[in-house]
Order: structure tokens, then sequence, then C-alpha cells
């Protein structure tokens, strides 16, 4: 078995991933950076998830390295052949969609994170493994000493030594590994006192549903229908007990109001699945302008019959096909039963054979056991009344702002929305109760089951994993631990200062 050391190991890819590398690398620390996937990227790039922003991105509450990467993004967009008022606006969005203020193709987002990535590659300071899960780790006491990770192509294992491990695992797959204490699930209103948590016992198999997203285009002259897929018999007449009709249709609950409502796929004045994610917009180009396109991460195909964490290989695969077989039925019916055969796969957008995200988005992971938890009642705006900002954190490292939004769960609960208040990324969520020398770099923080519906989206993923790869390379640097770094943060909060992260929110009104 090969052998490698690092100062850094970094497992997992992701959004969080790639941000801890950056961060990590710049205090000048030899990271290795391992992904199960072709992209780095996961939610901007191979899981296909336009990013879900604040409404004041454009202007702060993010981290310098997250505002680079859009930069990036629209510089791009601006070598093609765009108009010229496409090219001067600089709050280009280049797919249009509404669910964001910078809706883009996968592709390009990899493309940026391979530009901010490949200074430190080129320095020798970082080395990425691609595709590599972790397989297994040896611990001594408190402390990781290695972890073990396996090509899912030839199987090849290798052992890598590091003075830190970070999780940037899409489902916190080092925390049972490595014997981290961890949390999964529904905690109960007795053990944490949140207005929204479960009565009675926790619940660890209420996770919030994933969603295997696709690509779009339309073609209204065309017909582009798919074979029936194998479990269409089965969406197609699927009914959740809180949905007001069947899945598959364009009767949904308004998340705010819980009350019925049409979302149709074109038309409405835009309030329509096509323009809601699109990705691709015709109208900013010159010449000969492409198709539009847009991604499928709607209601329809938010995937929540059954749990993937802590279970059997074989029925973790099982449910993933399921969640794919969930899209693909949609994209069926659309064709067939709802009038539009002219809706076709976009698999050049998505770097896949299929048109399917190469990843599942898993939006609820594994969470440590943390020396702080953030609960609901830190951050809603209905219990912070009079409030312009969520409770402070003396030991904040980041910022954040994202309704509490929580989808469908495996249990059966009904989407959950609430407002929040402009909230702050606290270090004590970022250090694990035990372990001495792993951290969290992506969902799997010290949140909630609630909190994470708030904490799970782009900009803040982003934060975390690059306040954890400054965490690390600090600690790496001045022979500390990230508890003796909690106890005194200042000198710490200084250098994320200093390196772009923004630790304070100005005062806002509640989202």
């Amino acid at each position: 078995m090969r052998v490698a050391t690092c100062d850094v190991l970094i497992v997992g890819g992701g959004t969080g991933g790639c941000a801890a590398a950056m961060a990590a690398t710049s205090l000048g620390m030899k990271v290795i950076l391992t992904e199960p996937y072709p992209w780095v990227g996961g939610q901007l790039t191979s899981q296909a998830v336009p990013p879900d922003e604040h409404p004041w991105i454009e202007h702060f509450g993010c981290t310098a390295r997250y505002r680079e990467y859009r930069n990036r993004v629209r510089a791009i967009y601006r070598m093609r052949s765009l108009t010229d008022a496409a090219v001067a606006d600089p709050f280009l969005n280049p797919g249009g969609g509404w669910v964001s203020k910078l809706c883009h193709e996968p592709l390009v987002g990899w493309e940026s994170l391979q530009e901010m990535l490949a200074p430190a590659i080129s320095r020798r300071q970082l080395e990425i493994r691609i595709p590599y899960v972790p397989e297994s780790a040896e611990v001594k006491g408190d402390d990781v000493l290695s972890v073990t990770i396996r090509s899912t192509e030839s199987g090849d294992l290798e052992r890598i030594e590091a003075r830190f491990f970070l999780d940037a695992t899409e489902l916190g797959d080092l925390l049972p590994l490595t014997g981290t204490e961890y949390v999964t699930g529904a905690e109960s209103k007795r053990e944490t006192d949140e207005p929204n948590a479960v009565e009675g016992d926790p619940q660890p198999e209420n996770v919030q549903g994933l969603t295997w997203c696709m690509a779009l285009s339309y073609d209204p002259n065309g017909n582009h229908t798919i074979d029936k897929p194998d479990q269409y018999d089965y969406w197609r007449a699927y009914r959740p007990s809180f949905w007001p009709d069947n899945l598959l249709s364009f009767r949904m609950l308004d998340v705010r109001t819980l009350e019925p409502r049409d979302f149709p796929m074109f038309g409405n004045d835009r309030f329509n699945l096509f323009e809601y994610r699109q990705i691709v917009d015709p109208e900013i180009y010159f010449g000969n302008a492409p198709e539009p396109a847009t991604i499928a991460n709607w209601p329809q195909n938010d995937y929540y019959d059954g749990n993937i964490i802590d279970q059997e290989a074989d029925v973790m695969m099982q449910r993933l096909e399921s969640s794919r077989q969930l899209s693909l039925s949609l994209l069926y019916w659309l064709q067939t039963e709802a009038g539009f055969p002219g809706l076709r796969l976009r698999p050049d957008l998505t770097g896949t054979s299929d048109g399917l995200a190469q990843a599942p988005y898993i939006r609820e992971s594994r969470r440590i056991r943390a020396k702080f938890t953030v609960l609901e009642q830190h951050v809603a705006a209905y219990t912070n009344e009079g409030r312009d900002r969520a409770q402070e954190f003396p030991d904040s490292v980041g910022v954040g702002a994202y309704r509490l939004d929580l989808h469908p769960s495996t249990s059966g609960a009904n989407t959950i929305d609430t407002s929040t208040l402009p909230f702050q990324i606290p270090l004590g969520s970022l250090v694990p109760v035990r372990m001495r020398n792993l951290i969290p770099a992506c969902k799997n923080l010290g949140v909630t089951h609630l909190t994470n519906g708030c904490y799970r989206l782009h900009p803040i993923e982003w934060n975390i994993g690059e306040s954890a790869g400054l965490l690390a390379g600090h600690c790496v640097r001045e022979s500390l631990s990230p508890e003796t770094v909690l106890r005194h943060p200042r000198n710490f909060q200084d250098l994320c200062v200093k390196q772009g992260i923004e630790i304070e929110w100005p005062r806002l009104e509640a989202l």
C-alpha cells in the first residue's frame, strides 16, 4: 500500500473542501484533497445546483475567495460572444434564473475552481486524488493518525498520514470511521428547546430529502421522449400524505403558507419551473444563441422515500438509484403526460453521459457533536424580535444568511420554511467535543436538523470550509489545538479577517 504524508488531509472535494484547500495552502500547508467524482466543487459543479445566495451577495456577506469565484465565473462568460449590454453588466446573471443572481453552467463553475486551485498545485502544495473515497482510519486516543483512501476505479488503497484531517464529505464519512461523536436526523425538543424540534424522542432517521438534479433544454418542435424508466409506475402513483396532489404534478405547496399552488413548466410571469433555475440564457448572446437550459431541482424530484445515512451499502445504493429514477420519471411524465416531448437532457452541461448530475445533491449530513451547537432560537427571526441580526457569537469566523429551509424529510414530515436574521458561524461549531485534530469543513459542523436548513447553502458552506482550512493551518503553524484557539480566538479571528473573511454583519432587516 502506498503511504503519503501531508500537513492537512481534506477528504471531500466539494464546495467546502475546495475552499479549505485554498485557505490551508495560503498558510504554506502541504495539502492532499480527495474527491469521488470527476469534478471538484460539489454543489457548484458535480451536483449541478445553481447557488442559493442572500440578497446582498453582490456587495457584502461572503468571503473574498467566494467573491473571486463569482467574478471568475462572469469573466469566463465574458469571453464568449455576448451582447455589449451583457459584457458591460457588472451583475451579469449568465443563466437568467431567478433563484440566484449568478445562475451558471456547472462546467463553468468547475473551470473557475480549477483556475483558483491551480497556483497551489503548481507550487506543489496541493495534490488532488480523484476518484477516491475514505476506507478506514487509524486513531489513537483523541487523535487521528491516518486515513486510508480507496480508488473507486482501480480499488487501489493509499494511507495518508497528516497532522490535521478535515471532513468535507457530503455525508460526514470520516466521523464514523474515526469514532468522532456525531448526530443524525432530528433532535428532540427536550434536547434543544427549539420551537420546531420534534416532540418526544430524537429521530435519527428523520433526514431532509436529497435530489438528483438534471440539466434540461426545450425544443418546442422536437420529440426527445426517453425510454420509460424502470420505476415510473411507482413514482407516477406516489403521493405523500402531506402533499396536495401526486408528486408528479404541477400542484404543490407554497413553502411559506403551506397552501396548494400551481407551479407550471412555463409562463405565469416567470414563476415557472423552467426559469426558476435556468442556467443558459440565449438573450445575452450575440449571433448564434444557444438553447435555453435549466436545472431540475424542484419539489417533484425531491427524494425522501428513504434515508441513506448509516445504512448498509446495498440499501444506500438502492435508494440513490431510486432518486435517479425519480428524476427520470419526472422527465418522462413531463414528456408524455404533461405535453412537453421537446424537453431533452443536456449531458454536455453536467459532464455525464445521461444529463443527470454526477452526484446527488445531499442537503443533510452527519453532524459533529461540537463544543457549541447553533440552535433555531439563535438565528430565527421570530425568536429574536426587535433585532436586525441573529444572536452574535464572540468567536465568529464567518457569516451567512438564508431562510431556515427544510425540505420534506424521510420521516414523512412536511417542509419547514421560516425567516432568519443574518447570522454568524461560531468557531465552537467547528470544534468537536473530543477529537483534537479532526475538523468539519462543510454541512457537518455543530448545527441541528433545523439550523442545517440555513447553514447548508453555497456561500456558507464555502465559508465553513475556508475557516476550517485556516484553522488547521493556524494550528500547525502555531502548534496549537483547535480547543486552545477556541479559548482565545482573537488572533485566529484577525487571521480570518486578513484573509478576507467577514465575521460581522452590518445592520440589516430580517430575511
